[in-house]
């Protein structure tokens, strides 16, 4: 660990020259004040933090992945089985009946964990809609369940005062017209169903594609955003995944505004914590349920609920990282989130309570983050989040700060030692004084 400590302290100060005059994608770039994005209209995305994702549909009736488990994925990779055949899987809104959802409840349980956003599966890769659209049959509506998922979602968000995404899965892999001819209906059927949720909803702050297949030529996406931005304001956010699998144009490729205007604001790393990255805003998408196969983003009684203290670890990676953690929790097929789930987002949220000031509000750095935790900072203090100390009992060694520490304490310990020697930075806290998750150690710097 020493070694490594010692690489990356060598690293830095070889790296800052660098650092002051281009920003560097990487997770160890060292000093990243000079790089951090300034976009005022990512200022309340990059301060949430944390948001809660919710993947659910007729699936969950089953048991099994949404829309992956569907036999066939018309134009995109076949995934793994087991499958459900189309017949079977394209049925199963007829026995969804969710009655013990209670959108106040999960809205309410949000508040209380320490989310400060929600993005809802309005519709998934199956094409089945959780909302009365009028473009399609195939929705909530029809269900013995009947009503308005979304509505009572984006109702109850706002009533707690939870920032609104919804997911939105731009391929669809039971509609008759995806990808046939000149995808002209497909294209504006879809176009059709964001301006419904962008229109019947109140405020939406987050559009979040899952990419489309096809050509550059069989979408308006143009057109797509101008709508968007026209229904919600240009401070809508909208996600990286737009056009992520669009190929190459039939006939003309796409402007470089064009390519630019369907990347969106932030970048969307699955399933991993993405790297340490300060010039453009980032949110980790990951599962609660964990499966061989890599899924449990539904409902899955064949996975297991990721442990409190890895959830916590995770967050404090992502965050020290400068990015947002996106958790996602798959309700049952009776409308409720599992048990064993719902104890952990309350846990999260007493955690939060004693620790937020060092999550909220702040960005990760000033030094880039790695095995041994991370840092974030606010104002004049910065937030050491330290997962794993030397194994031989020496204190850790981080590279130097550039400004001198004017204090030091403990938030969640007691009784740290802080020195800034030739050698980096010196934190010390006794072995049976540690936090077994997250050491965290107050640092304030002249201003």
């Amino acid at each position: 660990m020493n070694q490594v400590i010692k690489l990356v302290f060598i690293f830095c100060c070889a790296f800052l020259s660098v650092l002051q005059t281009r920003a560097q994608k990487s997770e160890n770039n060292g000093k990243a004040s000079p790089l951090y994005q300034n976009n005022p209209k990512l200022d309340w995305f990059r301060d949430a933090k944390l948001g809660l994702f919710m993947h659910w549909g007729p699936s969950s009736v089953k048991g099994t992945e949404i829309s992956w488990s569907r036999q066939d994925h018309p134009f995109d990779h076949p995934g793994e089985g087991p499958f459900v055949p189309n017949d079977e899987y394209d049925n199963l809104y007829k026995s969804f009946n969710p009655l013990k959802f209670d959108a106040d409840e999960w809205m309410k349980l949000a508040k209380k964990a320490g989310f400060r956003y929600v993005v809802f599966t309005t519709k998934h890769h199956d094409g089945f809609s959780n909302w009365h659209t009028k473009l399609r049959d195939y929705n909530i509506a029809n269900t013995p369940f009947k009503r308005d998922i979304c509505k009572e979602l984006s109702d109850a968000a706002h009533k707690y005062g939870l920032k609104l995404g919804w997911y939105y899965s731009t391929r669809d892999w039971s509609h008759p017209d995806y990808l046939v001819g000149d995808n002209k209906k497909y294209n504006d059927f879809y176009e059709g169903q964001v301006r419904e949720l962008l229109t019947n909803y109140g405020k939406v702050d987050i559009v979040w594609f899952d990419h489309v297949a096809g050509n550059w030529g069989d979408y308006t996406f143009q057109q797509l955003f101008d709508m968007m931005y026209s229904l919600q304001g240009k401070t809508l956010l909208v996600n990286d995944r737009g056009a992520r699998f669009v190929k190459g144009a039939k006939d003309a490729p796409p402007s470089e505004e064009l390519q630019k205007l369907v990347e969106g604001d932030f970048d969307t790393p699955e399933q991993k914590i993405g790297k340490f990255q300060t010039d453009q805003a980032w949110e980790s998408c990951m599962t609660m349920t964990k499966c061989v196969d890599g899924g449990g983003w539904s409902y899955r009684p064949d996975g297991k609920t990721m442990p409190f203290k890895e959830v916590i670890q995770t967050l404090v990676q992502t965050v020290t990282g400068d990015g947002n953690l996106l958790l996602n929790v798959g309700p049952l097929p009776t409308g409720e989130f599992p048990a064993d789930q719902i104890a952990i987002l309350k846990k999260i949220g007493k955690w939060l309570l004693k620790n937020g000031e060092s999550i909220y509000g702040t960005r990760g750095g000033p030094i880039a983050n790695g095995e041994w935790g991370g840092m974030t900072f606010k104002g004049n203090k910065i937030y050491l989040h330290i997962l794993k100390w030397p194994e031989d009992g020496s204190p850790l060694v981080l590279p130097t700060l550039d400004k001198k520490i004017v204090s030091s304490k403990g938030l969640n310990v007691k009784n740290p030692v802080v020195k800034q020697t030739s050698k980096g930075t010196e934190i010390d806290l006794h072995a049976n004084k540690r936090d077994e998750i997250d050491s965290i150690i107050v640092l304030e710097i002249n201003k």
